[in-house]
């Protein structure tokens, strides 16, 4: 016997058998008896829903007396499945424990329940029904009256306080089984569309209480007619489809508690319906019904529109109300069509309509899906209408659409018309909710044989499944969870998880489950896990049964532990006391006994006792794979070396599909063998294991995948190898696969890239597994070293012939001409004097140029420092002094071309201020002013000066002449009668020196009429000039003369005035000309005439271009 647990508490289960046939169960209760406390005179109910198969037989019993047919009615409800003992008229010798047995050939299931009868008058009306008073404390007490007058009861008070007690009851049931009831009661009512639903709010202290529905008479169970949705604490209840059958109380139990009842009226029925009417035109037809109840008025419908009282037509009700009657006056073809009588929600048709509509369908993925509805005749072709794969079935009036194999997209609306009448439903979608987790067949096939390991070994558990995500996995193990660690390996993905345990023990043997779980349902898998390992010494202590001088007969308990197997034998070895060797008794089987009869009178001896499971050989070497063809596969392998002790029988070979977990033997007689059953194109693993006398041990390891085909021909010379891009450390190839030729070259599955440098013979390959693209590159080269490359095409056939490239890389870029990459290149920079220089170009350049820096036309100093890259050029000058000043040109030269750029440098620092200032009137309204040099001039070619000044009469300093490149200059428009000031500044590209140490002053006086004309003369003449190409060169001098002279410039004795390629100006006798870039045909002999009519000078100067 053994004792199992039931899902409902307090049922007690006994199971006759060790393992139950498939397909066979137990009994047990789905609903039990509870306890009932009621007043004597009541009639009460035990009921209970009972399970099993075969079907059990239910026996019902009391502890003190016997249930006899006058006292108690026992009665059984195929329908709902329900048993029940009735009690009619409750009497206090029937205080009693009640108990309910179920019995099948495999177990029985056993539940007890008390009644508790309360002694004593009861002051109520006999007569009334049970479900009155489940009504009434339902109801508001606005219907207390209607609910009375319907059950006859006139005696309102004693009504009234035998409900208070009712209500107490219920409060203190529902308070024992921790739940409240909190508003909202709605009674039961239909809805437009033929549904009723009630509701109410309730608050489950236990949220896994069982809530039934019940109805009284029964119903059927059926899970599309009746539903039951939650929204928080609201509950509401469905009657899909309301037929007449469907009247009656309904009342809500959970756990055993009465919650709410209500009354589902009976509905009216039409016991004759209209008929087809033939009528005539300009005729009157007449279309009459009898209801099974009185009704003042039923709506008439025609075509779908209601019908009133008028010229068209008559309604006529009889006087008792049972016969109603519809006149269509003076008919035209115009009213022929489909009419109707409708009272509530019953109505009776003319032509052709639905007697049973759709109803919403779920469907798992993968299943088929019916949908069905009934004509009320089924002479009438009509039309489904949604997507294709459909299969229609017409039986008499049903008309029937299946969906074979359901797909997300076969969720919509479907609809079937039949003589212009449409019935529609919306089949739920499987995408939405109806795609819970579902196992792979072969997985659950697999792990109904328990998983057998030894111990120290690795156990794998791998389930494949489908479903919709997300989806949670969990492992369990003896019912709980397992989580990772080091022993422990848990792998999840979308369509399959795995379980690795590693270095089992004993203590690990037992339930491994797996639980799969979406949004909409649950899959588990169950298997056990047992791990092998040796016995556990037996346990002592030794009892001796028989000592005598001609034997000793002794036994001893078994091993606390057998290792996972049955002990097939004890082994002993004996030593006679005194001496040290140990004589072998042998194995002497499974009994924990032994008689031994070669003994010596006299003698003591002493034994050692062992447990002995069965002896397994060892696992083989891995298989090889000598032979693969599309029918057949040629394995070897090497014999173990641990044979358990004994010869070997031979071998179990078992060969797997690539993606399955079942193992299927194909047991060869050697150690080398041809598999045949084999499905070509297929890939194939193999293990082996050993057999003994004790059976098969530990498989080997699997051997690699293999494809059962016939053996492949090498493929031929790859196509097209070419060098896409290198670099001084990588060379990328690319090619074109080689083309098949059945029977002479197959195709291609992966290449191999070979390397050999120039001065070595051998062959490296570059790639230790093939590649499937057509493209690699080579790492690791040596720069600007030589090598030979070559690509060989290999298959399961072997490798191709290799293609080599037509001459040897070298490991460097493409030639690429030096070119300079900055967008924007300085080619002038002015630095102060003690800062340092940094110029730095990048460029692009293959192979790495020649750099070379040099300082106008020379190379650089040692003071400057030049850094290179491969991609840019840097020049240093850490503390730059004047001296450093000149054109900096950087050249840069390789195979492939040469470029240059230069930039000038001026390193200079603040001028210095120029020395004393004299002034000098040798012209009235003019003042000659003159000043010592700065110190900085001969250091600075580009130094200047500029004079402002000051009179007594505006006090604000003004420029008067900048850009001066001597030492004098005459001022002009001196008014007489002021005070002048005079400043003089040094300035270079820094910026200006501080003014002239001194202010020198001058006060200018009336001048008497004097001729001022002289002839021109050069303050300042040209200087010579060095400029380097590419670079603006700007020339000027002083003339005066009066009157003003005429200047010309002229280069090589041609005028240059009219050449806008020079750029010529002359201010205040200060006469310039810029040639904006400077080149090679610049070069010569440049000079500036100056005249007017008392004479004409002429001075001149060369300008030398340089590289």
């Amino acid at each position: 016997m053994i004792k199992k647990k039931s899902r409902v508490p307090g049922v007690m289960i006994t199971q006759f058998v060790e393992e139950l046939p498939e397909g066979m169960s137990t009994p047990d209760f789905t609903r039990k008896p509870i306890a009932v406390t009621i007043k004597e005179g009541k009639p009460t109910i035990f009921r209970a829903i009972i399970i099993g198969n075969p079907t059990p037989d239910v026996t019902w019993f009391r502890n003190n007396g016997e249930i006899d047919e006058d006292n108690y009615i026992i009665t059984f409800d195929k329908s709902s499945g329900e048993h029940q003992l009735q009690i009619p008229n409750v009497i206090s010798d029937q205080a009693d424990t009640y108990k309910c047995i179920a019995r099948n050939e495999y177990g029985t299931a056993l539940v007890t329940a008390t009644l508790n009868v309360i002694e004593g008058q009861v002051h109520c009306i006999p007569e009334i029904d049970e479900k009155f008073w489940d009504l009434l404390i339902s109801a508001d007490k606005k219907d207390y009256e209607k609910i009375c007058a319907q059950y006859g009861v006139t005696d309102f008070r004693r009504m009234l306080n035998k409900l208070s007690e009712k209500k107490e009851e219920r409060e203190k049931e529902q308070e024992r089984k921790k739940m409240q009831i909190l508003c909202n009661l709605k009674p039961v009512e239909l809805r437009d569309d033929g549904n009723a639903e009630f509701e109410l709010e309730m608050s489950l202290k236990d949220p896994t209480s069982k809530i039934f529905l019940y109805k009284v008479p029964c119903m059927r169970n059926d899970l599309v007619k009746h539903g039951l949705k939650q929204v928080g604490k609201k509950f509401v209840f469905s009657i899909n489809g309301v037929n007449p059958e469907d009247a009656g109380l309904y009342q809500v139990v959970v756990d055993g508690v009465n919650i709410f009842s209500t009354d589902l009226k009976s509905i009216i029925e039409f016991l004759v319906k209209i008929q087809d009417v033939h009528a005539e035109e300009r005729e009157d037809a007449v279309f009459e019904c009898v209801v099974s109840q009185p009704v003042s008025k039923i709506t008439w419908m025609g075509n779908s529109k209601p019908l009133e009282q008028g010229e068209k037509f008559d309604i006529l009700v009889s006087e008792d109300m049972l016969i109603h009657t519809l006149v269509i006056k003076d008919c035209f073809p115009l009213d022929k069509g489909i009419y109707s009588a409708n009272v509530g929600m019953t109505s009776c048709n003319v032509g052709v309509y639905f007697t049973s509509g759709l109803s919403d369908v779920t469907a798992i993925i993968g299943t088929d899906a019916e949908l069905v509805c009934k004509l009320n005749t089924k002479d009438c072709e009509g039309v489904w209408y949604k997507e294709d794969d459909l299969c229609i079935v017409k039986d008499g009036t049903y008309r029937k659409l299946i969906v074979k194999n359901c797909k997300e997209e076969d969720a919509g609306k479907y609809k079937y018309e039949a003589d212009g009448q449409i019935v529609s439903c919306l089949k739920t979608s499987p995408y939405i909710s109806l795609d819970p987790p579902r196992i792979n067949a072969e997985d659950l096939e697999v792990y109904e044989k328990p998983v057998t390991i030894k111990t120290g070994k690795e156990a794998s558990f791998r389930v494949s499944f489908i479903g919709r995500e997300p989806m949670k996995i969990q492992w369990f193990h003896e019912g709980e969870e397992l989580i990772e660690d080091s022993h422990t390996k848990i792998e999840r993905s979308n369509t399959d998880t795995r379980l690795v345990l590693t270095k089992c023990n004993r203590k690990i043997s037992g339930e491994i489950k797996v639980k799969i779980k979406n949004e909409c349902g649950v899959a588990e898998v169950i298997t056990t896990l047992l791990v092998l390992d040796k016995p556990t010494p037996p346990l002592g202590p030794v009892d001796v049964i028989e000592g005598s001088s001609t034997l000793i007969e002794f036994k001893w308990r078994p091993p606390k532990d057998n290792g996972g197997l049955p002990i097939t034998n004890y082994i002993l070895e004996r030593q006679q006391i005194g001496r040290n060797s140990w004589k072998k008794l042998g194995k002497i089987g499974p009994e924990p006994k032994y008689r031994d009869t070669d003994v010596d009178h006299g003698r003591k001896y002493c034994y050692h006792i062992r447990a002995g499971t069965k002896a397994y050989p060892g696992s083989p070497s891995k298989p090889t794979i000598v032979s693969a063809f599309k029918d057949c596969i040629n394995l070897a392998w090497n014999a173990p070396s641990n044979t358990g002790g004994t010869d070997l029988f031979g071998y179990n070979v078992e060969k797997r599909k690539n993606g399955s977990n079942r193992w299927d033997q194909v047991n060869p007689p050697n150690q080398f063998i041809k598999v045949k059953d084999v499905v070509e194109g297929f890939q194939y693993e193999f293990r082996v294991s050993a057999v003994n006398i004790s059976g098969a041990g530990e498989p080997s390891t699997p051997s690699e995948f293999v494809i059962a085909r016939d053996p492949k021909k090498p493929p031929g010379k790859v196509i097209d190898l070419k060098v896409t891009d290198s670099t001084y450390t990588t060379l990328s190839l690319g090619w074109t696969k080689p083309i098949e030729e059945e029977g002479v070259q197959d195709e291609a599955k992966g290449y191999f890239v070979e390397l050999r440098p120039a001065e070595d013979p051998e062959w490296s390959r570059c790639n230790s597994s093939p590649i499937i693209v057509t493209s690699y590159t080579i790492m690791g080269l040596k720069s600007m070293a030589m090598y030979w490359v070559r690509v060989m095409a290999t298959n399961e056939g072997g490798d191709g012939e290799a293609q080599e490239l037509d001459n040897y890389i070298i490991a460097m870029p493409p030639p690429v001409r030096p070119t300079l990459t900055d967008r924007k290149i300085k080619n002038f920079m002015i630095m102060k004097a003690g800062n340092s220089v940094r110029v730095n170009f990048n460029f692009v350049a293959s192979p790495l140029p020649r750099i070379t820096w040099l300082k106008d036309s020379l190379p650089v100093g040692k003071n400057v420092t030049v850094s290179n890259s491969d991609t840019s050029s840097q020049l240093i000058i850490p503390s730059a002094e004047r001296h450093d000043t000149g054109i900096y040109t950087l050249i840069m030269k390789n195979l492939a071309g040469q470029e240059s750029t230069s930039v000038e440098i001026r390193v200079t620092d603040e001028p210095k201020p120029p020395g004393p200032v004299d002034l000098e009137e040798n012209v009235s309204g003019t003042v000659t002013v003159s000043w010592d040099a700065s110190p900085d001039e001969k250091k600075d070619d580009r130094l200047h000066y500029m004079i402002t000044k000051r009179d007594s009469v505006k006090r604000t300093w003004q420029i008067v002449a900048d850009h001066l490149f001597n030492n004098k200059y005459t001022i002009i428009n001196i008014m007489p009668g002021r005070q002048y000031y005079f400043r003089v500044y040094a300035k270079n590209d820094m910026g200006e020196s501080k003014p002239s140490d001194a202010l020198p002053q001058m006060d200018i006086v009336e001048s008497k009429d004097c001729c001022f004309e002289t002839s021109p003369t050069f303050t300042v003449p040209l200087k010579t000039h060095r400029s380097p190409d590419g670079y603006e060169c700007y020339m000027s001098c002083a003339v005066t003369g009066d009157p003003k002279p005429h200047v010309t410039w002229y280069r090589n004795s041609i005028s240059l005035n009219t050449n806008t390629n020079y750029y010529i100006t002359n201010t205040c006798g200060v006469c310039s000309m810029v040639i904006l870039k400077v080149s090679s045909k610049d070069s010569g002999k440049y000079s500036v005439s100056a005249e007017n009519n008392l004479g004409r000078v002429e001075c001149s100067t060369k300008l030398m271009p340089s590289d």
